[in-house]
C-alpha cells in the first residue's frame, strides 16, 4: 500500500510538505486563524466556532490570544484550561497534545516540524514531523521554544527564553539553552 504524504507526516516519516494535501490543510488553517486574529477580544462564541473548526479537540475552558499561529490546527488536541498569550505559534505537522491547566506566556513557539541534518538530504525538500506532549498543570515562560519530540510532565514549569531540546520530567522547574531542571517541586 502506498502511503500519502499526509499518513507519512503524521507516521513520522520523512513526507514532502509541498504535496496538494498538505498545501490545502495549511492554507485551510491560515484562513481559519486569520479570522480568529481578526475577531474582537469579546467574541467569545464567535473565536469557540472558529477554534471548534481549526483544532483536532479541547475541553471546556480555551483561551487563545491573538494573534495566533499554526500549520494545520487538526494536529493539536488540548484539555481543559488552556491558555496561550499573545504570539504563540505551533507548528504541528505531529500530534500536540495539552493536559489540564496549561499556560503558555507570549511567544511561545512549539515545533514538530524538522528537517535532515545532512544538507544533501535537506536541500531535497521533505522534512519529518515528531509529537510533543505538554502535561497537566504546566506554565512555559514567555519566548519558550519546545522542539520536535519533546515531552513536557505534569507539574513543571519552563523558565522565560528557555529552548526545550529534550524531555523535561513531572514536578520540576526547568530553564535555559539547551533547558535543563533547576531544581525539583
Amino acid at each position: 500500500m502506498i502511503k500519502t504524504e499526509l499518513q507519512k507526516m503524521l507516521d513520522g516519516e520523512l513526507y514532502d510538505a509541498s504535496d496538494a494535501e498538505l498545501t490545502a490543510g495549511r492554507s485551510n488553517a491560515r484562513k481559519l486563524f486569520m479570522e480568529y486574529n481578526a475577531l474582537d477580544y469579546d467574541d467569545k462564541d464567535g473565536k469557540k466556532a472558529i477554534l471548534k473548526q481549526l483544532l483536532g479537540s479541547f475541553e471546556n475552558n480555551i483561551d487563545i490570544q491573538s494573534p495566533f499561529y499554526c500549520d494545520y490546527g487538526f494536529n493539536i488536541f488540548a484539555g481543559d484550561n488552556l491558555f496561550l498569550n499573545f504570539n504563540c505559534i505551533i507548528l504541528d505537522c505531529a500530534r500536540v497534545t495539552f493536559g489540564d491547566n496549561v499556560f503558555l506566556a507570549p511567544n511561545v513557539q512549539i515545533y514538530t516540524a524538522y528537517h535532515p541534518v545532512l544538507a544533501a538530504e535537506r536541500i531535497k525538500g521533505p522534512e519529518y514531523a515528531a509529537p510533543i506532549t505538554i502535561g497537566s498543570n504546566v506554565w512555559l515562560g514567555g519566548g519558550v521554544i519546545v522542539c520536535p519530540g519533546v515531552t513536557i510532565g505534569d507539574n513543571t514549569t519552563i523558565g522565560a527564553g528557555s529552548v526545550v531540546t529534550k524531555s523535561i520530567p513531572a514536578n520540576v522547574v526547568a530553564a535555559g539553552n539547551p533547558c535543563r531542571v533547576i531544581r525539583e517541586l
